[in-house]
């Protein structure tokens, strides 16, 4: 993944550019080359994916109810193998497969498709996920969206990209006309979603690592997952802050392991999460 000579001079900066704006991770700025490993990486399982993309892949249903394919399996395969082979001391933790205890201290989280129910409908919007942890936090994030040709990807202070090109989220203060996303009106309380419905803002179901996408980028505000598993929003931990966004859970802390999220552009987070969860 190249990146612009100088991404303030072309195009939105990555980190925002406003006073306020939400602090990057913290941290010493991540290696280049382990970013670029791991959009590499990423990239080539969502590639892999591909494959049975035409509808040919079986539907298998996991204990807990969630679908599961060979497309999935298959690419997580693909990346547990090449970390195991780069990285032989680091964890592995994935959705489809037992975790990998290294000795390094730094983690790896991987989703191999996130948005397994948009794959088998031949629906665009699923993705690869994978995220490194080391002992200051997400270092590094990777959304491969391969049926829509995008890659959004973020290192501990090196910025937030799509594909070759910086990208912030949008600066906006008030919920009149903000755009909200969500995986599922399904997946939220009742009284959460009478709230939201009675919001003016405009909800959208555009959900799972395209929604955080979405935020990121900005062209929406707010991403919003009632109920989420660490390796599906590890890789937020880093892409919204050098987006110059936040991501926090419900209670609104910065964390991806309590199982529930919430991305914005910053601007409008502390409105939204007083208003999802009646605070």
């Amino acid at each position: 993944m190249s990146r612009p000579a100088d991404p303030s001079q072309d195009g939105p900066t990555p980190r925002g550019g406003r006073t306020g704006d939400p602090e990057p991770p913290a941290g010493p700025p991540v290696e280049e080359s382990l970013l670029e490993e791991a959009v590499n990486l990423a990239r080539s399982a969502g590639h892999l994916t591909l494959r049975w993309y035409d509808g040919s892949a079986e539907v298998m249903v996991k204990g807990d109810g969630s679908p599961v394919t060979e497309a999935d399996r298959a690419a997580e395969r693909l990346l547990r193998t090449e970390l195991t082979r780069r990285f032989p001391a680091d964890s592995i933790v994935g959705e489809e497969y037992a975790d990998i205890v290294g000795a390094s201290g730094r983690t790896w989280f991987i989703d191999p498709i996130d948005g397994t129910q948009s794959f088998i409908r031949g629906v665009p919007l699923f993705a690869t996920l994978l995220a490194l942890e080391d002992e200051h936090g997400v270092a590094v994030g990777v959304i491969d969206l391969p049926a829509l040709g995008e890659t959004m990807a973020a290192g501990r202070g090196r910025g937030c990209y799509l594909n070759d090109g910086a990208v912030s989220v949008r600066h906006r203060y008030d919920m009149e006309g903000a755009a909200l996303c969500t995986s599922g009106f399904d997946l939220l309380p009742g009284d959460m979603a009478e709230r939201l419905h009675a919001s003016p803002m405009i909800l959208r179901g555009w959900g799972d690592a395209y929604g955080y996408s979405l935020v990121a980028s900005g062209r929406v505000d707010a991403m919003l997952d009632p109920i989420v598993n660490a390796w599906d929003v590890a890789p937020m931990m880093v892409i919204l802050p050098e987006a110059g966004g936040r991501f926090t859970d419900l209670s609104g802390e910065p964390s991806f392991r309590s199982g529930t999220g919430l991305a914005t552009n910053g601007d409008l987070h502390d409105t939204i999460l007083d208003l999802v969860t009646d605070r």
